[in-house]
C-alpha cells in the first residue's frame, strides 16, 4: 500500500519585520488517490464523501471538472501541458475533514509515472476565507525535490504583502516528509516554514492512537493560526487588509465575496 501517515513537526519562523517563532506537532495523511475507496472500507473512522471521524471529500480540493480528485489533477496537469501517464499514480499529502470540519493551510500532490519516477508536484494553498490557489512545480531538480519561486498573489496572511515571493522546496516523500515554504521580499527571506516528519503505516490502530494523541487536529490548527496572528498584532507587525488590493489576488479558486464584488 502506498498510502500512509506522516507524524510531523510544523515550524514557522518569522525573521522580518520582527522575530516570531512557533512550532507544533501534527499528523498528515498521504493518500494514493487510487487507494482511497479501499481505505474507506477497512480503516476505522475513515470515509470518502460522507461523514465520519475522518472524511475525504473530493469537492474540498482541486475541482475543475466533474469527477474524482484524480480526474481533476489530471485535468489540471493537462491544462499546464503535462500529460499524466497511463498507470501513473498520485500521492496526496493533506488533512481530511475531522468531525466534518476542514481547514488546510497547504496540501501537496506528487505525481509519478508507471515506473514510479516523480514527474510533477502541485501545492494547494488555502486561507481562512475558504479560498484556494494552486502552484505548479513541474520539474524535478537535484536532491530529489521540486522547487519553485513565484509571486504569491494570494491572501494567505494579513502580515504578508500580496506580491511577496513564495519559495517552495518539496522533497519527494519516502520514509520522510520534508516540505519548505519560505516568504521572500526583494531577495531577502522574511518567513521560514517547514513541515517535516516520519512515515508510519495507515492502520486503524495507528489512526485511533493519533486521534487521542492529536485531538481535534484541524480545529487546533485554525486556533493556532489565530492565536499567533494576535501575537503578531500585539508586536505591531504591519497588517494588510484583504480588501485593499483585490487586483493582486490572481487565479484564486472559490473566491471570497471581496473578490467577486471587485470583478463584477
Amino acid at each position: 500500500m502506498n498510502s500512509c501517515l506522516y507524524e510531523c513537526s510544523v515550524m514557522h519562523h518569522r525573521l522580518l519585520p520582527k522575530v516570531h517563532h512557533f512550532r507544533y506537532r501534527i499528523f498528515m495523511f498521504a493518500f494514493d488517490l487510487d487507494e482511497i475507496d479501499g481505505l474507506a472500507k477497512r480503516i476505522w473512522g475513515f470515509s470518502r464523501n460522507r461523514w465520519n471521524v475522518y472524511s475525504f471529500r473530493d469537492r474540498d480540493h482541486l475541482s475543475l471538472v466533474p469527477g474524482t480528485i484524480k480526474d481533476n489533477v489530471i485535468a489540471h496537469l493537462a491544462k499546464r501541458g503535462v500529460e499524466f501517464p497511463k498507470n501513473g499514480r498520485i500521492l496526496f499529502v493533506t488533512l481530511p475533514r475531522v468531525l466534518g470540519y476542514i481547514f488546510n493551510p497547504a496540501s501537496f500532490f506528487f505525481c509519478f509515472d508507471a515506473t514510479d519516477r516523480p514527474i510533477a508536484a502541485i501545492t494547494q494553498v488555502g486561507n481562512t476565507f475558504g479560498e484556494m490557489k494552486v502552484y505548479d512545480l513541474p520539474e524535478l531538480s537535484a536532491g530529489n525535490c521540486f522547487r519553485l519561486s513565484t509571486s504569491k498573489h494570494f491572501y494567505v496572511s494579513p502580515f504578508s504583502t500580496l506580491d511577496t515571493e513564495f519559495v517552495f522546496k518539496l522533497v519527494v516523500p519516502g520514509k520522510r516528509l520534508e516540505i519548505h515554504i519560505d516568504d521572500q521580499v526583494n531577495g531577502q527571506r522574511t518567513l521560514v516554514t517547514t513541515l517535516a516528519g516520519l512515515r508510519v503505516p495507515l492502520t486503524s490502530r495507528r489512526l485511533v492512537w493519533f486521534t487521542f494523541k492529536y485531538p481535534l487536529m484541524t480545529l487546533r490548527v485554525i486556533f493556532l493560526i489565530h492565536l499567533h496572528a494576535l501575537r503578531l498584532w500585539l508586536k505591531r507587525v504591519p497588517w494588510f487588509s484583504k480588501q485593499a488590493h483585490p487586483e493582486l489576488q490572481r487565479e484564486v479558486m472559490r473566491p471570497h465575496s471581496s473578490l467577486t464584488s471587485h470583478i463584477s
